[in-house]
């Protein structure tokens, strides 16, 4: 039942914290409403999820041998750390989180996979910058289109309405496929009563689907406008450039930050349209809260493990 509670809560904590960064620029630019965000969100994810979100699990479980209980005391772990970073309207990494619980769980039990824990470090750290090189490549393609095509700004408003809504549905496709892992991992293995892999993702998928609807404006208003304020076009790039991003290191296999993503592409919009647009204030809470989510979530795993055995 703990692993179940504990799955079940970090997935409330990923929809609510990092589902927001799908569509956290178009809400703030007034082209999506909230309402119809969330809606979105939770049906692509839960699809998102089912389609591909088994390889993740994979990823995760070869970082360390684990049983039912250590599984269940990581996840937990990542679920306060996220949850506590949500309410004070953070953008953390889920992925972090969890990843920095499975390890310091491993390290306590000296089962660390090394190979495996270093290429999700890796991937960690290309997310951001993948998204920044994403979307200046994005940028400039759509910008030269826009320019080539010179619509009027009634038919280049709808298109860009569009064009938020359809890369906000792919992002959230994303997210499921790339993210549930971090939540569903506990839901599976050999011991009896637990899940199918199939059966498990989609069950990750509802969670996370649920936590979108009950408690994500917090962080999607810090995405939307806290950084850097966009207008539409900006927006619809950057919801583009972070739902490629994501959908890459679903293909990869290993979860990443859909917060780190959306974060990098915004800071590419900046470098194009001028630094001096950074909120540098609220940028360095929130490399500050990347840094520190996997030192917490290994902490937290420690605690918990001291308070159960």
């Amino acid at each position: 039942m703990l692993a179940f509670l504990s799955g079940g809560f970090l997935g409330w904590s990923l929809g609510a914290n990092d589902s927001a960064n799908i569509f956290g620029t178009a809400v703030s630019s007034r082209m999506v409403s909230y309402r119809r965000a969330v809606v979105l969100i939770s049906i692509f994810v839960i699809f998102g999820a089912f389609m591909e979100g088994e390889r993740g699990i994979e990823t995760l479980q070869s970082v360390s041998e684990m049983n039912l209980q250590t599984a269940a005391i990581t996840t937990l772990a990542g679920a306060l750390c996220v949850s506590v970073m949500t309410f004070l309207k953070i953008p953390v990494s889920t992925s972090q989180a969890i990843g920095g619980a499975i390890f310091g769980m491993a390290f306590l039990n000296n089962s660390v996979n090394y190979q495996v824990f270093y290429k999700m470090i890796i991937c960690w750290v290309a997310t951001p910058v993948g998204g920044m090189i994403i979307t200046v490549i994005l940028y400039n393609l759509f910008a030269l289109l826009f320019r080539t095509i010179k619509p009027d700004i009634y038919f280049q408003d709808t298109w860009l309405r569009v064009g938020l809504v359809a890369c906000g549905c792919y992002g959230a496709y994303s997210l499921g496929a790339n993210n549930v892992a971090n939540c569903a991992m506990v839901f599976t293995g050999p011991e009896e009563g637990l899940l199918t892999p199939s059966n498990a993702v989609l069950l990750g998928g509802l969670f996370i689907s649920l936590g979108t609807i009950t408690y994500s404006k917090r962080v999607m208003m810090t995405v939307g406008k806290g950084i850097v304020q966009l207008d539409a076009f900006s927006a619809f790039i950057s919801v583009l450039a972070h739902s490629v991003t994501l959908h890459i290191f679903a293909e990869i296999g290993v979860p990443v930050s859909s917060s780190q993503a959306v974060v990098g592409s915004v800071i590419g919009i900046s470098f194009i349209k001028g630094l001096h647009l950074i909120k540098y204030k609220t940028l360095i809470a929130v490399f500050s809260g990347w840094t520190a989510t996997p030192f917490i979530g290994a902490l937290l795993a420690l605690l918990l493990n001291k308070l159960v055995n």
